[in-house]
C-alpha cells in the first residue's frame, strides 16, 4: 500500500480556504457582457483590474500572525500555479514548502502569479502590495525567468528562455501609420518581458494596450527586488528558476548563461542569498531519471503536480540551509528539519 503524503491534509485544506474568496472579486475581474449590437473592445484594450482586485480574485493573502516573521515567495506558475488549489493536477513549489515551516514560527505568504515576469510582478502593481507587507526579520525568495522572454529589440539576437528548442521571441516590429503619410507609431510588442542581460539599457515600447513604458534588464528588476526588501529590513533571497522537464544526452538542461548565470550575477553583485534552484533540482532529476521524472510534471516540460512541488519544495529548503549560518533552521517543522542542507 503506497505511503500516505504528509502534505495531503494541509494543501487540501489550503486549497478548500482559498476556494472561499468572494464571488463578487472574481467578478470584478471579469469584463461585463457586451450589449446586443455591440461588439466586444479587443483584449488588449479592455480596462485591467487593479493589482489588489487580481490578487483577492486568485485568492493571494497576506501573514496570517503579524507578529512572527514571514517567508514571502515572489514568482511565476513554478512557484504558485494559478489560484494555487491543484487545478488541472498543477501545482508550484511554493504550496507544500509551508509544510516544511512550524506555522507558530513563521508564516509562510505566497504571493507568485502565473505568468509574471521580473519587470510585470512590479509594473502591475503587485511587488508594492507585497513590499508594504514586509517587515524587519522576514525573508523575501525570489525567482523569475520563466516569462521574461527578453524583448527581441529590432536587429538585436534573440535570446531563448529556459527550453531548450523554444521559440524566441518575435521581433518588435513598427505598425502602420493610422493616418496616410504619417510616421510609423512605435513598435507594439508584450511589454510584460525584460531586456537581457544585467546592465542599465533601456527601451521605450508600446504594447498591445498602447501604453508606451521603459522597459529594464533582467538584472536592473532583480537588483530593485534586492535592494527594496534590504531597505525594508528584511532579508532578499534570489533563487535561480526551476529547470524545466527537457533533456539532452540524459542529463537535464540547465539554464546557465542567461536567467540562471544573470540570477546569480546580481546576487554577487548586491552581496544577496543566492539558492541555485536550477541546479540543486536538475541534479535531483538526473538521478530519478527521465522515466521518474516524467511522472512528477503535469504538462508537457514546465508544471509539475504535487509530487514534484513537493520535490522542488525540499529542493528549496535544502539551498535554503545550505546558506551561511543556515538562517530559517529555527523556523522549520519536524519534517522540514529531515532535509539535509544541500552540498555542491
Amino acid at each position: 500500500m503506497p505511503q500516505k503524503s504528509p502534505y495531503t491534509r494541509r494543501s487540501l485544506l489550503a486549497a478548500a480556504l482559498t476556494c472561499l474568496v468572494p464571488l463578487v472579486a472574481f467578478a470584478a475581474q471579469t469584463a461585463p457582457p457586451a450589449a446586443a449590437g455591440q461588439r466586444r473592445a479587443p483584449a488588449g484594450n479592455r480596462p485591467q483590474p487593479d493589482a489588489r482586485t487580481q490578487e483577492v480574485g486568485l485568492g493571494l493573502e497576506g501573514p496570517a500572525n503579524s507578529n512572527l516573521p514571514t517567508i514571502f515567495l515572489v514568482g511565476d506558475s513554478t512557484v504558485r500555479n494559478g489560484h494555487g488549489t491543484g487545478s488541472d493536477g498543477l501545482w508550484g513549489w511554493g504550496a507544500p514548502i509551508a509544510d516544511l515551516f512550524d506555522p507558530d514560527k513563521v508564516n509562510v505568504v505566497n504571493r507568485a502569479i502565473g505568468g509574471l515576469a521580473s519587470h510585470s510582478f512590479i509594473s502591475a502593481g503587485h511587488w508594492e502590495n507585497t513590499l508594504a507587507m514586509v517587515k524587519p526579520g522576514d525573508f523575501v525568495l525570489i525567482q523569475f525567468g520563466h516569462n521574461d522572454g527578453p524583448i527581441n529589440i529590432p536587429g538585436a539576437k534573440p535570446v531563448p528562455d529556459a527550453a531548450a528548442g523554444s521559440a524566441p521571441a518575435r521581433p518588435a516590429t513598427p505598425l502602420a501609420a493610422a493616418t496616410p503619410g504619417a510616421p510609423p507609431r512605435p513598435p507594439m510588442i508584450n511589454v510584460g518581458g525584460s531586456l537581457p542581460g544585467t546592465g542599465d539599457e533601456t527601451y521605450e515600447a508600446t504594447g498591445r494596450d498602447g501604453k508606451t513604458e521603459t522597459i529594464h534588464t533582467f538584472g536592473w528588476y532583480m537588483r530593485k527586488y534586492v535592494n527594496d526588501v534590504k531597505a525594508k529590513g528584511a532579508t532578499p533571497v534570489l533563487c535561480s528558476l526551476v529547470p524545466r522537464k527537457i533533456w539532452k544526452d540524459g542529463k537535464t538542461v540547465r539554464q546557465t548563461s542567461t536567467f540562471r548565470g544573470w540570477t546569480q550575477q546580481v546576487a554577487e553583485q548586491e552581496h544577496a542569498d543566492f539558492v541555485d534552484l536550477n541546479e540543486i533540482i536538475a541534479r535531483k532529476y538526473d538521478a530519478l531519471g527521465e522515466t521518474t521524472v516524467e511522472s512528477l510534471f503535469g504538462d508537457p516540460h514546465t508544471h509539475t503536480n504535487m509530487a514534484g512541488a513537493v520535490l522542488n519544495a525540499e529542493c528549496v529548503v535544502a539551498g535554503l540551509r545550505a546558506l551561511p549560518g543556515d538562517p530559517i533552521a529555527k523556523y522549520l517543522s519536524p519534517r522540514g528539519k529531515q532535509i539535509e542542507p544541500y552540498k555542491p
